[in-house]
């Protein structure tokens, strides 16, 4: 199966969260903080959103920064995805 967005939707797959600290503690599960770190997998096609022409700026494949609490998570086929608006992703992250 495959997510398509609609509108200004983007389907996020979160990136690993971290297992250990900068100095080395390690972090059961419980203490480990919802990465806020993703991968963009699908871009909706934009369009007129409320009124508002609205231009996709992120593309399938970019490493981007959400906000914490935005986005519904959805689990498919043993794997999880969140989709966000896309104004809920505040920066994207260029090596």
């Amino acid at each position: 199966m495959k997510l398509v967005p609609l509108g200004d939707r983007v389907v996020l797959k979160h990136l690993v969260a971290e297992e250990t600290t900068k100095s080395g503690i390690i972090l059961p599960g419980s203490a480990k903080e919802k990465p806020q770190e993703a991968e963009v997998i699908a871009v909706g096609p934009g369009g007129v959103i409320d009124g508002k022409e609205v231009t996709m700026q992120v593309k399938a494949g970019q490493k981007v920064i959400y906000s914490k609490y935005a986005g519904t998570e959805v689990k498919l086929d043993d794997e999880e995805f969140v989709v966000v608006k896309q104004n809920d992703i505040l920066a994207v992250v260029e090596d």
